[in-house]
């Protein structure tokens, strides 16, 4: 587009040029920025334009935070979800032109008259686009200062003056005078609920919740969805918000992996539920041992019921039992020697799993997710972790997630990508609502400050991140060497630094055995059932206090109480004497303009205790450099009185991390 008259440019957030969607979520603030100038010495404003999914506009003022720079910012929000878009508009200022010309010539007695007659004239001019809204005192105070200017029998000051007055600038501040308006390109600005940027997930493997191995023959048998379901009041009572199901569909037989990835499959095997695909029905099926539909939807509705959400795991792969192999082989890659290829991710094979292959008729692929999909969606889901996305097209989900908003806009989608930077990052532009990220294997204060830093920057505008301290494949040395204070470390962090985080299930008993030479599980649950008998840990079982379930769900009666903990954009580091401690906050005035702040300091080094001095940057959290302020410990209970420069003791005999409230200001 060509510069206006007034020159707009480099307006932020512009996510690829403007050529895909901010993202926000309903009450969610960011930062519009933009250079606005013009030539000359004369006034230029600049404001931002918000348009609504009613094609309403809603135009305010934006503030010149850097004049040396024409820099202008403004903090926004939505009240509702769907399509927004903004945009800038610069515009001259005649008033302002005036007030600063007539201010200094008038008071230096240099062309007072005309400088006077020249105020008046500017005043006439908005009197003639004075909004119809505006309510009649403001036209009339507009009057009077025309009168007052020419009012020859006062002295050239008072008029002055009497044009100066509050009530006048009051009048220009509500109905700016604006010329030569020149607006910016739109941006897009989608908006969503807020569990695409809050949330707590659970995951669960159903065929193991309720799964019973007979002493005797050593046979399983599996859970079910029924079976399932009585797990859900215990994650609920946790304050979890998602419960995540790996594949729930048929598990193909020819080349089944056993126990521990093994290539063999002994008789009893369930083999892993990625492997998908069998007789029994493809990806719009479930498996016949977990239930019948009637089950999932009595499963789905408890979990909302109890105030959560399901999400399901999409794995677009297939067995080579899967009926898409012999119906359309055209979805497969086939090899030089007529064979179809299996999964690889070297050193990892996978020969129980076909990738499909959407180049060789991506209409009939295409349109083959679109109905599996909705089939899902007809059963009450409405959050899908879609795993290793990297290895399909983009194109083809940005196609698949915009066409399913079309009629469920509340679909939300979370990226298992780990994966290179740009990859990830473009699947979160081209749909993604949330991605995984590189969280377990930043351990270090100073790496994972920097990553948070990227996190919480431009990247925010179109990319949310979930932090998972480990998955049902990620296992990392910091969690098998790091003892019971890595796992509540993590889990901490997790909670704190973003708005979302999961974790699988059986980190609350702290499962940190590795199979030899992997990053990954002993006895791994992608290949065989675990009954982990949940009632030995309850009170007044034999393994009561072994479990991290409490500290989980004070985690997250924490995040739930804390608004600041909703966000990620106003995450901010603080300076600490010990490298191997972090300390961040988070702050957020709430709508009745109090201040709810949450202050975390951790220990990353989970074998030693450390003492050092904290010093926080008060401005940030909203405070003079030399208040003090209560806060309370939320993990111990304890209170403290804080000030800038503060002592802290961290580590494996105290508490890893601190997590406290500022008292509300």
């Amino acid at each position: 587009m060509p510069i206006g008259r007034i020159p707009v440019v480099n307006v932020t957030p512009s996510i690829d040029g403007g050529n895909r969607p901010a993202k926000s979520v309903v009450g969610e603030e960011f930062v519009i920025t933009a250079q606005v100038f013009r030539e000359g010495h004369d006034a230029v404003n600049a404001s931002v334009v918000l348009t609504d999914p009613d094609g309403v506009e809603h135009r305010s003022a934006m503030n010149p935070v850097n004049p040396g720079l024409s820099l202008w910012d403004i903090t926004v929000s939505a009240d509702r979800p769907g399509w927004w878009s903004y945009h800038v508009e610069g515009w001259s200022d005649p008033w302002a032109t005036w007030v600063h010309d007539g201010t200094i010539k008038v008071e230096a007695g240099i062309d007072s008259e005309l400088m006077l007659e020249e105020g008046a004239r500017v005043i006439e001019r908005a009197l003639t686009v004075l909004p119809d809204v505006a309510p009649a005192e403001a036209a009339q105070t507009l009057r009077d200062a025309v009168t007052a200017l020419r009012d020859t029998d006062r002295p050239a000051l008072a008029r002055l003056h009497a044009a100066l007055a509050p009530e006048v600038d009051a009048v220009f501040t509500a109905y700016p005078f604006r010329e030569k308006v020149s607006p910016s390109p739109r941006h897009l600005w989608l908006v969503e609920r807020e569990l695409a940027l809050f949330g707590a997930w659970y995951e669960i493997f159903p065929r193991s919740e309720g799964a019973v191995q007979d002493p005797e023959t050593g046979e399983w048998a599996s859970g079910t969805f029924r079976t399932a379901m009585k797990r859900l009041p215990a994650i609920a009572a946790m304050g979890f918000d998602v419960v995540y199901l790996t594949p729930i569909h048929p598990i193909g037989t020819t080349a089944r992996k056993g126990r521990n990835n093994t290539l063999v499959a002994l008789p009893g095997d369930p083999g892993s539920p990625y492997a998908i695909g069998s007789p029994d029905g493809g990806h719009d099926a479930l498996h016949p041992d977990l239930g019948t539909f009637a089950d999932f939807d009595a499963f789905v509705a408890e979990t909302k019921r109890l105030g959560m959400e399901v999400a399901m795991d999409i794995a677009l792969q297939c067995s080579p039992d899967h009926p898409y192999v012999d119906m359309h082989p055209e979805w497969f890659t086939t090899r030089a020697d007529g064979t179809i290829a299996y999964a690889e991710n070297p050193p990892k094979k996978y020969q129980d799993i076909y990738p499909l292959n959407f180049d060789n008729d991506p209409a009939g692929s295409y349109a083959e997710m679109r109905r599996m999909i909705q089939v899902w969606i007809d059963h009450g889901v409405e959050v899908f972790r879609v795993d290793n996305p990297h290895t399909k097209p983009v194109e083809f989900w940005q196609w698949l997630i915009a066409d399913v908003a079309k009629d469920h806009p509340g679909v939300i989608w979370l990226s298992e990508a780990f994966t290179k930077p740009a990859m990830m990052h473009t699947l979160a532009k081209a749909g993604f609502q949330q991605s995984y990220t590189y969280y377990a294997w930043r351990n270090e204060v100073a790496e994972l400050r920097e990553y948070c830093e990227e996190l919480a920057g431009d990247a925010a505008a179109y990319m949310r991140p979930s932090f998972w301290p480990t998955t049902h494949d990620i296992l990392t040395p910091f969690m098998q060497y790091g003892g019971p204070t890595a796992w509540k470390l993590r889990a901490a962090l997790a909670a704190t630094l973003v708005p979302t985080y999961g974790i699988y299930t059986g980190y609350e008993l702290m499962e940190c055995v590795a199979r030899p030479g992997v990053e990954e599980q002993i006895d791994n649950e992608k290949y065989e059932y675990k009954n982990r008998h949940w009632e030995d840990y309850e009170p007044g079982g034999p393994k009561e206090g072994q479990s991290l379930a409490p500290y989980l769900t004070r985690l997250n009666e924490i995040r739930r109480a804390h608004p600041a903990l909703r966000w990620l954009r106003n995450l901010r580091f603080h300076r600490i004497d010990d490298p191997a401690l972090m300390c961040f906050s988070k702050s957020r005035v709430l709508p009745d303009g109090t201040r709810d702040t949450i202050i975390v300091v951790a220990n990353l080094d989970p074998h030693s205790t450390r003492e050092s001095q904290v010093h926080l940057d008060m401005p940030a959290l909203g405070l003079e450099w030399n208040a003090g302020m209560p806060v309370h410990e939320l993990i111990t209970d304890q209170h403290w009185h804080w000030h800038e420069t503060n002592y802290i003791r961290l580590g494996a005999d105290t508490e890893p991390v601190h997590i406290m409230s500022v008292g509300r200001y």
